[in-house]
């Protein structure tokens, strides 16, 4: 009597113990939730699927997704380039920088206009990223590399391992940056150095077009970040952000003039300042075609038509007042979702969704629902909403970016209100190494200026403990409402919040309201 597979609307359910079908071999999850059959050829994981079927595991499915007449499980590419914010997209208004390829995903998908980091450091962010969960519950609290040495708990249980568990094939490539390993486990990690994402995106088609089953690919640029030595006959002599005199292999090195480029109202419009961003525009639009190329190998091997693809940023760009800040310039980022299946196209959505949202999001696109332990929530409904109800408010939350850097904030934003709680306010702002030794910042100081953007220089090196502002009235958030008698009620309102937030996600600074 031959086994079969019982499946309806809404959930997988299994009805016999195996299903022999090509070379691979589908078998039934045992107790543990890992297959009991194998084959010689299947990989570790004994893959549960045969002709398009999908076995939900762990939680469950969520969906059906069957060949022929059903609906395939999709592929999966998540690309998070390193320190670029919305102030260097075309797609969001940026009338200098050439980025066409990431336009044009804009204009096949949705651009998201209120996505935001949780934590606006490389490492913790990446953490939050792949684990749906705010750093301060994973271990992650900053920097992974070198002698920071932060890493998360053992017990987490990541998305790229949920996503091998439910049978998809599972690869990184690029920027790393979270560990320990064996929690965010790939099956397979690419060759390609970082700053050469053409390369990057060519080394991924053998992975791409690899198999039958699903597939989930996680590219990650070093671009746009800071690096790569100085430009000695600039003013200032500006930080190259990657950039070299011989390029890297298939891109064709886009420059910028420092006249010519638009000088975000969070930075100084100066020639040290105007000079650097001359350089950042120009590791973007190296990153831009790394995603141009990469959307053509999708094509070229026919994924393109079944695969999502997201665009996002870890954090905000690399100057001060943008990345470690929890002001805006430093997590309010680009998001752009390609859904292949969702009719709408080109259009914005107003959703305030966050990172912790994004694995969530992911697993249910794979047809999971093994979405346990996880703070954030899937925000697949509302993807070609333009406005989307009840996604009306997001939070943050930051202990460190270098080990040397302790200053823990935690956020509450919703539309038109933000409240920074600035827990260690008796402390200097801490710089990361690299935007106190810019030739932007150090400009500042050598002239001895007050003022760095909009922003006094004091202000920002002393921080109030708490830091109240109106977004609609003051999108610079220049003007502290948290001691303005008018604003108490919104004070307090918003402090209930956020001590419910930290409730919620187990937070072990929540303490800090009792004992300081």
């Amino acid at each position: 009597m031959s086994k079969r597979i019982l499946r309806d609307n809404t959930q997988c359910a299994l009805a016999g113990a195996t299903r022999a079908c090509g070379s691979f071999l589908c078998a039934l999850p045992s107790s543990s939730g890992r297959p009991v059959g194998r084959k010689a050829d299947m990989n570790r994981r004994g893959f549960l699927k045969c002709a398009g079927l999908c076995l939900g595991v762990g939680a469950g499915c969520s969906r059906v997704f069957a060949g022929g007449g059903g609906e395939r499980r999709p592929n999966i590419v998540l690309i998070v380039s390193d320190d670029h914010g919305t102030d260097a997209l075309g797609c969001y208004g940026n009338t200098v920088i050439k980025t066409p390829h990431l336009d044009s995903l804009a204009r096949d998908g949705v651009r998201f206009t209120n996505a935001f980091c949780t934590t606006a450091s490389c490492s913790a962010s990446r953490s939050v990223i792949l684990s749906g969960m705010y750093n301060h519950a994973t271990g992650q609290y900053g920097h992974e590399h070198s002698y920071h040495h932060f890493i998360s708990f053992s017990n987490i249980r990541s998305l790229p391992v949920r996503l091998s568990e439910a049978g998809y094939r599972t690869a990184r490539i690029g920027k790393y940056h979270v560990a320990p390993e064996e929690v965010y486990r790939f099956d397979a990690a690419l060759p390609g150095g970082s700053r050469s994402p053409v390369r990057m995106a060519e080394n991924c088609r053998d992975f791409i077009s690899g198999g039958d089953e699903p597939f989930f690919l996680y590219f990650c640029t070093a671009d746009p970040h800071r690096g790569g030595g100085t430009a000695e006959d600039l003013p200032g002599r500006p930080d190259l952000f990657g950039n070299r005199a011989n390029g890297y292999p298939g891109v064709t090195e886009i420059e910028y003039e420092a006249k010519d480029v638009v000088v975000p109202a969070f930075l100084p419009d100066s020639a040290e300042c105007r000079a650097e961003l001359a350089q950042y525009y120009q590791s973007v639009s190296r990153l831009d075609q790394g995603v141009g190329r990469l959307m053509g190998v999708l094509r070229e091997t026919g994924k393109s038509e079944n695969t999502v693809v997201i665009y996002i940023s870890d954090n905000g760009v690399a100057f001060p007042g943008a990345k470690t800040t929890l002001y805006e310039p430093g997590m309010r980022l680009p998001m752009i979702v390609r859904d292949p299946h969702n009719k709408k196209r080109g259009v914005t959505c107003d959703a305030l969704v966050n990172y912790a949202d994004l694995a969530p999001t992911i697993l249910d696109f794979a047809g999971s629902s093994d979405v346990a332990g996880m703070h954030g929530r899937c925000f697949r409904k509302v993807i070609g909403s333009e406005r989307a109800e009840g996604w009306d408010e997001t939070y943050a939350s930051h202990t460190f970016h270098e080990i040397t850097m302790y200053y823990p904030m935690r956020v509450v934003r919703g539309r038109r209100y933000k409240l920074i709680w600035n827990i260690a306010y008796g402390l200097d702002y801490p710089f990361a190494s690299d935007l106190w030794a810019s030739s932007t910042w150090q400009g500042v100081l050598k002239r001895r200026e007050k003022y760095y953007g909009k922003r006094a220089v004091a202000a920002y090196i002393r921080r109030a403990q708490f830091e109240l502002y109106d977004l609609e009235n003051d999108p610079d958030e220049v003007k502290n409402l948290a001691g303005e008698a008018n604003c108490a009620k919104v004070l307090a309102e918003m402090k209930a919040k956020l001590k419910a937030f930290q409730k919620r996600t187990k937070d072990p600074w929540i303490v800090k309201w009792d004992y300081e």
